[in-house]
């Protein structure tokens, strides 16, 4: 048997240990800290890693003297005084279209068809005018007759004369009329055929088929350009407009064509300067051997006055990547890291100038191609 003072003094014992316990585990710091944060370090994209690096020779970039460039941004736009609207002088309904936007059209080419009202009344008109010059003829040699034999007077004679005169100027006017809306004077039709004036290129529409024409006081149906010389407008900054003279020869660089460099001359910088940006507009003047399409950007290089040294590289240690150009460079143990830089002229030998990203001296990979693709297989 348990003893009575035991029994009563065991569930007090009890007790006091629970609480003991529970106090201890609550007094514990280390129980209650977060788990230790975890930094997870992002991966430099342009620094790339290979297994054998011999394998990619490096050249040490050399010294190259040239004359200060300026380098602007700029489009291609169609030169103004050879684009040429397309107009109809008559109003009506267009029945068929035989252009599209893009195009390339010839002098008299047909680009569409115009239903109109406007011929089936020049018509009238015209046949009106021949039956009254008609009778003024018939008049007028009775009149002539008349005079001869002494029964009319000069005056009567005269005012027939002037009559028959004025009959024969409605006619002619109608006639032109008819022409000017593009019908002919024997086979008069209610459709009005619309020609290209010039050759070129469709830059613009405006029509589509059964779309209606109002003549003189809508927007021009098509928009032809002569795109074999073109213009390209660059922004250039108010403090940089001492490095740009009309007259001289600028280079022009296309992205989409970034190893071909075009030649163009300077025909105005724009008298009127953005209020925001403090830039002027320079306009060059270039002939298009067919590459170069309306819109595209460029880059126009403008020779400056004063000598700089800038560092020259092969042109195989330049890669376009993303309408951008680069180089790799050591950046230690078996790594390599993508530069950015800007490449100028090309050069002799198959060098290429390199305006800024890297320094005379500075070691680059020969063929930067070359390491892309390893890297990314």
């Amino acid at each position: 048997m348990i003893p009575t003072g035991f029994r009563h003094s065991a569930p007090i014992l009890v007790s006091v240990l629970f609480m003991t316990g529970c106090g201890a585990g609550k007094g514990d710091p280390k129980a209650e800290a977060p788990p230790a944060a975890k930094v997870e370090h992002e991966e430099d994209l342009n620094v790339v890693k290979v297994e054998h690096p011999e394998q990619f020779p490096l050249f040490a970039a050399i010294e190259h003297a040239a004359r200060s460039q300026l380098v602007a941004t700029g489009v291609v736009s169609p030169d103004v005084s050879r684009t040429v609207p397309v107009i109809s002088i008559a109003t009506g309904r267009v029945v068929e279209i035989k252009a599209r936007l893009g195009d390339t059209v010839r002098k008299g080419q047909l680009l569409m068809r115009v239903e109109s009202t406007d011929i089936a009344a020049a018509f009238s008109d015209y046949r009106k005018a021949q039956a009254d010059e008609k009778l003024a003829s018939v008049q007028l040699e009775r009149a002539k007759l008349l005079y001869e034999k002494g029964a009319f007077s000069l005056n009567e004679y005269q005012t027939a004369e002037d009559v028959e005169n004025k009959a024969r100027v409605d006619v002619e006017t109608a006639a032109e009329h008819l022409q000017v809306l593009g019908s002919p004077l024997d086979h008069p039709s209610g459709i009005v055929d619309v020609y290209a004036p010039v050759s070129g290129v469709v830059t613009d529409q405006q029509v589509t088929n059964a779309a209606g024409v109002a003549g003189l006081g809508s927007p021009n149906p098509f928009t032809i350009s002569d795109l074999s010389r073109v213009w390209i407008l660059c922004d250039v900054y108010e403090n940089d407009l001492a490095s740009v003279h009309q007259g001289e020869t600028a280079e022009i660089r296309l992205n989409a064509y970034p190893g071909k460099v075009f030649r163009g001359e300077i025909a105005n910088i724009g008298p009127i300067l953005d209020p925001n940006l403090r830039t002027a507009k320079v306009r060059i003047e270039v002939e298009n051997p067919g590459s170069m399409k309306i819109g595209m950007f460029v880059t126009a290089a403008f020779q400056g006055e004063k000598k700089e040294t800038h560092a020259a590289v092969p042109a195989d240690a330049i890669l376009h990547l993303h309408d951008r150009e680069w180089v790799y460079v050591p950046a230690g143990d078996k790594t390599f890291r993508r530069v950015e830089v800007t490449a100028g002229e090309s050069l002799p030998d198959k060098m290429q100038e390199i305006v800024a990203g890297v320094r005379a001296g500075q070691q680059v990979v020969k063929n930067a191609l070359v390491l892309q693709n390893t890297v990314e297989q």
